[in-house]
């Protein structure tokens, strides 16, 4: 595992795509893939998967409402780590996704993308 942060592939859509409307995406971006990384003990390329996904787009809401309510770039990226850390996996998502029920939301889905991410190779 590293947490060094991998670019995005997909400069349009998920966190990169949403955080570009508010923010310097790039600057975002390299904050929020270590600290995603370190939190949840998961591979760069398992952060870059869930960020790129529909789960990142809403995670770049969740930093855009930080900032609106007048945190800085890093505050509002740890706010959301921490609220997303607070959220658990409930059954249907469970049933839904093959995530374990009880996991923290935010490590439960960066793990399932790393292993998404694993078995594409």
């Amino acid at each position: 595992m590293t947490n060094k942060a991998l670019p995005t592939r997909n400069e349009a859509w998920g966190f990169y795509g949403a955080t570009a409307g508010f923010t310097d995406a790039d600057a975002a971006w390299a904050i929020a893939s270590p600290a995603i990384a370190k939190v949840t003990a998961a591979s760069a390329e398992g952060v870059r998967e869930f960020l790129e996904s529909r789960h990142g787009r809403h995670f770049a809401d969740d930093v855009h409402n930080g900032i609106h309510a007048g945190l800085d770039l890093d505050a509002a990226i740890d706010a959301a780590i921490a609220r997303w850390m607070g959220w658990t996996i409930d059954r249907n998502t469970a049933h839904e996704t093959g995530i374990p029920k009880g996991l923290p939301y935010l490590t439960g889905f960066v793990t399932h993308f790393a292993i998404e991410a694993e078995l594409a190779d």
